[in-house]
């Protein structure tokens, strides 16, 4: 599971683990996304591979949400397959090619939103 962000999530998380306290959807959704990602990764013989969940859910979003809601699904999978040509052609390694590949998506739906506003 990810690590939490800052001193008080790490409270908020013993207090909810001690407390037997049932876990929120949110919480369930989380873990759900991650054990699902590393079976995937197990099955595709890439264990050892970071994958930045975040920033790939926040992209989807806001792709769902300025161009139409199948891009999200698509969208992710372009900047996966870009990410893995730059790291297979060796131009870059995975965390400098994902960031570069984000970075120009992003860019392009900011450029959207606004030609949209």
């Amino acid at each position: 599971m990810a690590e939490p962000l800052d001193h008080e999530s790490a409270e908020n998380e013993d207090t909810a683990e001690n407390s037997g306290a049932e876990p929120t959807e949110a919480e369930r959704t989380r873990e759900a996304i991650e054990l699902w990602v590393e079976e995937l990764k197990e099955h595709l013989e890439i264990p050892e591979t970071q994958i930045d969940i975040d920033t790939l859910l926040k992209f989807a979003g806001v792709a769902a949400h300025t161009v139409v809601r199948p891009a999200a699904p698509v969208s992710t999978y372009v900047i996966g397959y870009v990410t893995g040509l730059a790291v297979a052609s060796g131009q870059a390694d995975y965390h400098t090619a994902f960031a570069a590949a984000t970075r120009v998506a992003d860019n392009l739906l900011k450029h959207r939103q606004q030609a949209e506003g």
